[in-house]
């Protein structure tokens, strides 16, 4: 099991497109591996910056504000992402040690650029965790090269694995943080410390800790490989070239694609503007 588990770690570090040695699963949803990555960095007091453009970052700052954490948050209507400038602005005055964006918000269709925003934060003394769940596979990203602190993404996306388990991985900055922290994160289930140990990542004798869904660590193995043998570049590309097929068909159809500019739309969610005359709710009623 541990080599399975030790081979999982390298098909995070590739698609992750990541160096870092703190990487491993999470027993649990994508969920999951936001609350571990929250509650492993924030402490009480803590301040929090975070990007609400949709349901994730919602959810962040309430974990945030569970933990005691100050969160700040930058609103958007659905639809919107987050320019340099606003993030800067956030930063200097707000000064968080850590800023939450979602690169592929699913609620909304939205994908959020990130190149340029690690570096960014870094001038600013803060981390930067970003939520890849609904993006990883589908489209570009590159940790170590972006500048990202904190990743995360689940399985049963692109990778087309059961849902059940989350990809993680932390930068030596983050490991520090988390390390160096003067109080025990508030859950002992995701505390980063065991599981580190666990998926030995900290060159010492491995300790039980929980029982593993060791099923769905054979099958997030194996979801891994396959990405692998098709090649990041090729699952990109592939996902760009049906997305714009799909969204050429619909619009020929006279559909409005929700989110206007085509360079933020999220190849792995298409949203579709409610056509005049009609109401969502009926739309939605009759396809559920």
């Amino acid at each position: 099991m541990y080599q399975i588990m030790d081979e999982i770690k390298q098909g995070i570090q590739y698609v992750f497109q990541t160096r870092n040695r703190l990487t491993l699963a999470i027993s649990g949803s994508g969920h999951s591996a936001l609350e571990a990555a929250l509650f492993n960095l924030l402490e009480p007091g803590d301040s929090f910056l975070v990007g609400a453009n949709g349901i994730w970052g919602q959810r962040a700052a309430e974990i945030g504000e569970r933990i005691g954490a100050r969160t700040h948050q930058m609103i958007k209507d659905p639809g919107g992402h987050y320019t340099k400038q606003e993030v800067e602005e956030g930063l200097a005055q707000h000064k968080p040690v850590l800023l939450f964006l979602t690169q592929g918000e699913s609620s909304s269709g939205v994908l959020q650029p990130l190149d340029g925003y690690g570096e960014l934060c870094h001038r600013y003394q803060c981390l930067l965790l970003v939520d890849t769940v609904a993006s990883l596979g589908g489209a570009p990203i590159h940790m170590d090269q972006q500048g990202i602190d904190v990743l995360y993404s689940g399985s049963q996306k692109v990778l087309n694995s059961p849902p059940g388990t989350a990809l993680i991985s932390f930068s030596d900055k983050a490991k520090n943080k988390i390390y160096s922290r003067k109080t025990k994160p508030y859950s002992f289930y995701l505390d980063m410390k065991w599981l580190a140990n666990l998926w030995g990542c900290d060159d010492k004798p491995r300790m039980y800790h929980h029982t593993t869904p060791v099923i769905s660590l054979f099958s997030l193995r194996e979801s891994l490989a396959l990405i692998a043998e098709e090649g990041l570049e090729n699952s990109w590309r592939r996902h760009r070239d049906v997305t714009a097929y799909l969204h050429g068909r619909l619009q020929g159809l006279g559909l409005q694609l929700f989110v206007k500019d085509p360079t933020l739309r999220l190849p792995t969610v298409t949203t579709i503007a409610v056509p005049a005359g009609y109401d969502w709710r009926d739309i939605v009623k009759y396809l559920i």
